[in-house]
This record gives C-alpha cells, structure tokens and sequence, in this order.
C-alpha cells in the first residue's frame, strides 16, 4: 500500500518537527520554507535531532526542502501549514494551498490558539479543512489536538485521527472549536493564577515553578485533572472550590504584570530575563534536561 505524501508548509520550530515525525515513520515529506537559509538546513537539522535521540539518521533522507508553495503541495495528500500566529497570513497561506494542492488533499493547520473557523474562511470547500495542533517539540510528545469545524466533515476527521495514530501520536477529538482548543486553555488558565500569585506578593517566580515541579506536577503525567478530581472524591473537590474559586484571579486580559515585562524588554530565555533571570548556562542546562526528560517519557511510554 502507497504511503500518503506530506505536505508542511513552514519550516521553524514546529514545521521541521512535525516533518520529522512523519519521515521517522517512514512519510516522503515536502517542506516548503521562504527563508532560502533556513530551507537549506532543515535536512541536516532533522538528522542531529535523529542522532541526537539515537535514532537512524537516514530518515531526514525522506524530507524535501521546496522553495516553492506549489511544488510542496501539488502532489501531497495532507497539508500541514505551520507558519507564525497570524490570521491574515494563515488564510493567504489555505487560500494559495486550496488552489495548488490535490482536489482530495486535506488541509490543516497546526496553530495554537486562533479558531480554525477563522483561519479557513476563505476556502471554498472547508469540509476538507481542520485544526492539527501539535505540540513542541512535535517529534517527542505523544498529543495532537484534532479541531473539528462546523463544517469540516467528518471523514475529513477520522482520517486524520487515523494518519496520525499510525505514526504514534495521540490524537484527541476536540468537536468544538473554541480559542486555545483543550491544552492551551487549561495551560494558560494555570500561567494566569501564576503570574497572579507573584504580581500579588504571594511568592516569586522560581516558588510557583517549584511548587508545580515538586508537587502536582510530578502526578500529571499518569493523572489527569478530572481523573484527580475522582480520585480524591468529588464532595471534597466541591468543598475546596466553595473555599478558594472565589479568590482565585479573574482578569479578563494580561495581567500588568507580564504587559510590564515584555514593555520593558524581559521577554524570557531569548532575552536572557522574563520571570526570572537567565543565564547562557542555564539555558542550556534546562533545555536539555527537557530533551532528555521527554525522551525518556517517550522510551517508556513505547516499551
């Protein structure tokens, strides 16, 4: 049996990981990157991450770096577009896919926030259009979010749900398609109370991170919210949130807090201070305690 072709459209830090994903199973993918520089290397970027992770290298071999939309998509059966978080860009970039790619080829885009409803307005046929959020880095978690509109259809669905478990992810159903999807609306509800705790004096920024890490955090992975809820019984779930919903924050925009960090240029690792300083070293070290936290998690998970 053929294999389906992949079609990527951006090639930065989510673009080339789901590329990778896909030649790992064994996926010819084509890539289409504007930036002639960073088209250049993603081939060689794909094979360190492979040797990196102890994998075969050979797989990068599977991904075609194209300079053009055109020749990405004309003769892909999925697309994934995976370019910044810009509504008027993404809906050029579904309108040029439309008129380049297959008549069957389906059409999703990886954002992380914006409606996919939005996003694909300008299509003519939007049963075959959805939202495929991946998560970073796309090639070591399990989880892709898969956005049904009100009127994508739902072969369009089942056939991405079914692509994508057959690479080994974990694709999730989300039937409605709201601002954040199921992730991003329960990760930035905790960065909201976060941010609150510190804006209000109530500790620092390394105490949250700390208290996450060293307490319901370390649960997470094999116990879920709700799954939690059930297991400490749901009378006293309801008896801790008659006692504490009440106070917890309800700003309906960002908080003052990060509007001042970033207004005065505290942008985060990239900048070397956000929440908390950071220096080169420390970078380094966290990112590769990352990497290797998940690639573990990912060795287990599959033994």
């Amino acid at each position: 049996m053929t294999k389906l072709r992949i079609g990527i459209i951006g090639a930065g830090l989510m673009g080339h990981g789901i590329a990778q994903a896909f030649a790992v199973a064994g996926y010819q993918v084509d890539i289409h990157e504007r930036d002639a520089g960073r088209r250049s290397g993603i081939v060689g970027r794909i094979r360190g991450n492979l040797l990196e992770l102890g994998q075969d290298g050979a797989a990068a071999d599977l991904v075609r770096p194209c300079d053009t939309l055109e020749t990405t998509v004309r003769d892909a059966d999925i697309v994934f577009e995976a370019v910044p978080e810009n509504l008027e860009l993404k809906q050029r970039i579904f309108a040029a896919v439309e008129d380049a790619a297959p008549p069957h080829a389906l059409l999703a885009s990886n954002t992380s926030v914006i409606p996919i409803t939005r996003i694909i307005e300008p299509l003519r046929n939007r049963a075959r259009a959805l939202g495929a959020h991946w998560w970073n880095p796309p090639y070591l978690i399990p989880l892709v979010e898969v956005i049904q509109t009100a009127e994508t259809s739902e072969a369009t669905i089942a056939a991405m749900i079914q692509l994508l478990t057959s690479i080994g992810k974990m694709p999730v159903h989300v039937r409605r398609d709201v601002p954040g999807f199921i992730g991003n609306r329960l990760q930035h509800a905790l960065w909201r109370e976060a941010i609150a705790l510190v804006q209000n004096g109530v500790c620092d920024a390394e105490t949250v991170d700390t208290v996450v890490k060293a307490s319901f955090g370390r649960r997470m992975a094999v116990l879920g919210p709700l799954e939690n809820a059930d297991l400490v019984g749901t009378d006293l779930t309801l008896a801790v949130h008659e006692y504490v919903l009440a106070d917890l924050d309800r700003t309906p925009g960002p908080l003052p807090l990060l509007r001042e960090l970033v207004a005065t240029g505290r942008l985060g690792m990239k900048a070397g201070a956000g929440f908390r300083t950071w220096s080169e070293e420390q970078q380094a070290e966290l990112r590769t305690r990352l990497a290797l936290h998940l690639h573990r998690l990912q060795g287990v998970e599959r033994g």
